[in-house]
């Protein structure tokens, strides 16, 4: 049993990578982050901390992290959707970042908003112009559309390594 315990954070550090990765895939191809893999990340990250004993964060850390990821993407997700007048990111996307709070607290999760945001947006720069060479015109950001998953993932998982790769290699 010692030795399993011992493994457990790298076993939810790999397994969250991959739940990580299919939600990208998933989001890429349908636009949906299914709610199952947002909870398995979750669980995972809870695991994670469980497992090493509250080491990185107090179990208070992992709630304001997920409330502040949530939080705050909710709030953008009003906004867009106000001033559009449809939906600009899905309650999947919220959940994601719900999700990435509980593993990387709240200045974590903030700076994987950002990074992921950042992401997206080189993703939706390579769109545009992808379809101004295939149609022969200007690219067009103008109402360009993409799936933010694939961009938060990224994100979540260039902090996530940044502030937990030291103690998975041990």
């Amino acid at each position: 049993m010692d030795i399993f315990l011992n493994y457990l954070p790298a076993f939810c550090s790999i397994a969250a990578i991959l739940t990580l990765i299919t939600l990208s895939v998933i989001d890429f191809r349908t636009w949906i982050l299914p709610d199952w893999l947002n909870l398995i990340l979750a669980i995972l990250g809870i695991t994670f901390h469980a497992s090493t004993s509250f080491f990185f964060m107090p179990p208070s850390g992992l709630f304001y992290g997920a409330a502040v990821g949530a939080g705050i993407l909710y709030l953008i997700r009003m906004g867009g959707n106000y001033y559009y007048k449809q939906d600009t990111l899905g309650l999947g996307d919220v959940k994601l970042l719900g999700a990435a709070g509980l593993w990387l607290g709240v200045e974590g999760v903030v700076m994987a908003m950002t990074v992921g945001a950042f992401a997206g947006l080189i993703h939706g720069i390579i769109v545009a112009v992808y379809r101004g060479i295939k149609e022969k015109s200007r690219p067009n950001l103008n109402r360009l559309m993409i799936p933010a998953g694939p961009g938060f993932c990224i994100g979540i998982l260039i902090i996530g390594i940044w502030q937990y790769a030291n103690y998975v290699m041990e």
